[in-house]
């Protein structure tokens, strides 16, 4: 197809073969122990709503906005609970952090969190973003174009460094920056996200197997978030940061702060939702923007207007909606969590059926973002989509942070990072896929763009 004809179509980013039919239960999981999202059959993506049985549980797949808001909104108090699967995937690294707990447990801790990373306090944190991102920038620049440099690991530790600025008021050693990000990749590889025992039906309370190398990957976030916690709360400095802001707060109905290991087990949840999830965001928009010229030289255009060569400020983000609608369009076609799941706690009723207690309940992003009766060319890069005046999707449609009580805190905090460095890096360098990279959705606790995404970059003049 000649070049100019081919730039008329919009891109189409990679996504793993979908199969005619679903796949028998014993390939099913070998295929969800290496990649989950490869287990979807075509016919998945156009269900309203999907009831299944998997060894001994019964699982309901909402697809639909309709059924999303029955589930994770209406009926919240019955499927607040997170899955038994994602439980004791992340319970070894969080504790009773809010991504796991529930009932009163987590209804305290998210009135101590939920203000610390409000909209009003983006103006608060967003120098801290626009200063990391413009010192990765300028080593970007000076990076020798030949070398190819894995994105992936650099956005990894851009977040880092941001969260924890934002976190812990200071910027996070560059050694243990590194250590913190290793270790959580290297959890991420480890856990095992099938959690068979659960499957079986066996009861929480039974020990899941952990093997040394998870645990160890565990001691090293803890041991560099205890230290930095210890540092800030026990040194009297007076220095702004979320951890000091939760300092401040108190537990609902009490006179006493968050003990040590709420402080910990929340940091932590923050760092993740902060770092790992605005990293993988950013990898697949740099990607995507290297292989769609069309929409990277519509950026390109904007940025020149707007910054002008300097680095990207919370006050120019009104004036830089095409670079918003890249990374929104990013998280519908790579949701960051690509699977939020729940156990139904007590009987309810989903699309007219009964959902018995112990039922786990799952929305997937994964396919409702790509559903075609709700989305035009849904496997398609069209960052149009979510410009303004365009016409806005489904309210329950578009879930790449959640929904409902449960929606994450840190949604408007985490969109500005993603488009401020964005801004910031694409100004400053072309970046081309290396030679002979591929590049393949992987998901395990969250959507990677494979274990590494190695790029060339050039400085822009």
């Amino acid at each position: 197809m000649p070049d100019d004809l081919r730039a008329a179509e919009p891109y189409v980013p990679p996504f793993p073969v979908r199969h005619e039919k679903t796949p028998s239960l014993r390939e099913m999981l070998r295929i969800a122990r290496r990649n989950y999202l490869a287990v979807w059959p075509r016919g998945a993506f156009n269900h309203d709503v999907m009831f299944r049985r998997l060894l001994f549980r019964d699982l309901v797949i909402c697809n639909s906005p309709e059924t999303v808001a029955e589930a994770f909104v209406a009926q919240h108090e019955q499927f607040q609970r997170k899955s038994p699967q994602h439980r004791h995937a992340l319970a070894p690294l969080l504790g009773d952090g809010l991504f796991v707990s529930d009932g009163t447990l987590w209804r305290e801790r998210r009135r101590v969190v939920a203000p610390v990373t409000h909209a009003t306090r983006l103006a608060e944190l967003a120098p801290a973003i626009t200063e990391a991102a413009a010192q990765r920038a300028a080593a970007w620049r000076r990076h020798p174009p030949d070398q190819p440099l894995d994105v992936l690991g650099e956005m990894g530790r851009l977040t880092a460094e941001i969260i924890c600025r934002t976190i812990f008021g200071r910027a996070l050693g560059t050694d243990a920056a590194a250590e913190v990000v290793g270790a959580f990749a290297e959890y991420q590889d480890l856990v095992d996200q099938t959690d068979l025992l659960s499957l079986a039906g066996l009861p929480d309370w039974l020990p899941r197997p952990r093997g040394r190398r998870i645990r160890a990957a565990v001691a090293r976030i803890h041991a560099v978030v205890d230290r930095l916690i210890a540092e800030i709360l026990d040194g009297g400095g007076a220095e702004a940061s979320l951890i000091r802001a939760m300092a401040e707060a108190k537990v609902p109905g009490t006179e006493r702060p968050m003990d040590r290991r709420a402080f910990r087990n929340e940091a932590i949840v923050l760092f993740m939702a902060g770092h790992e999830t605005t990293a993988n965001v950013l990898a697949w928009a740099l990607f995507i923007l290297s292989q769609d010229f069309r929409s990277a030289a519509r950026l390109s255009g904007e940025l020149a207007q707007v910054l002008a060569g300097r680095a990207a400020k919370f006050e120019d983000l009104p004036d830089l909606p095409f670079a918003r609608a890249v990374i929104e369009e990013t998280m519908r076609l790579y949701p960051p969590v690509p699977l939020l799941s729940r156990e139904a706690i007590a009987p309810g009723t989903i699309a007219g059926r009964e959902v018995k207690k112990g039922t786990i309940v799952l929305v997937a992003p994964w396919l409702l973002h790509r559903r075609p009766k709700l989305w035009d060319q849904p496997d398609a890069f069209v960052p149009d989509r979510f410009m303004p005046g365009a016409p806005k999707p489904s309210r329950r449609a578009y879930v790449p942070f959640s929904v409902g009580p449960r929606v994450c805190t840190g949604q408007h905090l985490g969109t500005a990072e993603a488009v401020i460095c964005l801004a910031t890096l694409f100004q400053a360098v072309e970046l081309r896929l290396a030679p002979g990279a591929e590049v393949m959705p992987v998901a395990r606790l969250t959507l990677r763009p494979g274990e590494a995404l190695p790029m060339l970059l050039r400085p822009r003049r």
